[in-house]
């Protein structure tokens, strides 16, 4: 998703910094408005264009489904599949919902655990909103969260937060915020909407989703987990783009990789191919 550097007229967030161990798990939400000019205009595609290879891709046999789908390998068995989805009759919403609900099934585990900790970082929160003045230490592979008064730290693979006093910093996977808040849980809004970016992790699986402003869609959604399913998958996800009204292109990526940059990256540039940015 290309934009152009964003405006952030209030702050940037974090929550869930607990008490124990028992539940060591991060939450993220940030609204932010953007000067999305550059993005371009969206293409309105009616049949795919899907070349033999792209980067780390190969396409397996011929587009299929009169030019709607097509289906490419990549390193380690990863799994690319390119859609042209119409929108008659839906939104993308409920579209994307279908290929987020088909891809979570093959990280059962880090869906189980992600839903789990729903309930227990909303509480967490709280009380760690109603005790600023306390501190908290959690520390586990992968995950360490820091906080004392007003002060706090967040480190998650890919992620980094920084919090002191009313000042912020938020680095999501090179993606970074800076902004400023009041005490150790700080809230995004934005009055006029915006791109949005949501995070929640623990020290196994981590889910994130993105959705840019306006009309068009444009929206990221990726899941993964430490522990590999029976298949062997770590990185689930997908990226979507299309004019208001459709169609939308969205490809979707499984890999047995946990980082996998390069597969999705790859991913990324046939949805540029066929629709824009």
């Amino acid at each position: 998703m290309m934009v152009r550097p964003f405006l952030i007229p209030t702050v940037c967030a974090f929550a869930a910094l607990t008490t124990g161990c028992d539940n060591n798990s991060v939450r993220i939400s940030s609204t932010r408005t953007v000067e999305n000019d550059t993005s371009g205009v969206l293409r309105v595609v009616e049949t795919l264009q899907c070349p033999q290879t792209l980067g780390s891709l190969t396409r397996k046999g011929s587009a299929s489904a009169q030019g709607t789908v097509c289906t490419y390998g990549g390193p380690r068995g990863a799994e690319v599949i390119l859609h042209l989805v119409s929108l008659s009759g839906t939104d993308s919403t409920a579209a994307l919902k279908t290929f987020e609900d088909r891809l979570s099934a093959s990280l059962p585990q880090a869906v189980a655990g992600i839903r789990a900790q729903k309930s227990a970082t909303a509480s967490a929160s709280a009380e760690a909103t109603s005790s600023s003045g306390d501190s908290a230490s959690i520390q586990a592979p992968g995950v360490d969260i820091q906080a004392e008064g007003d002060k706090a730290t967040v480190r998650l693979p890919g992620i980094s937060i920084d919090a002191d006093g009313e000042d912020a910093s938020v680095n999501i996977g090179g993606f970074q915020v800076e902004a400023k808040g009041d005490g150790t849980t700080v809230d995004v809004q934005s009055d006029d909407g915006g791109d949005s970016v949501s995070v929640q992790a623990n020290d196994a699986a981590t889910v994130v989703r993105t959705s840019a402003a306006g009309d068009a869609t444009r929206a990221n959604w990726t899941l993964t987990d430490n522990r590999p399913s029976v298949e062997g998958w770590r990185l689930v996800g997908y990226e979507a783009r299309g004019p208001a009204g459709g169609p939308i292109v969205v490809v979707t990526v499984r890999s047995k990789d946990r980082e996998g940059d390069d597969v999705f990256d790859d991913a990324k540039a046939l949805v540029t191919l066929n629709v824009g940015e």
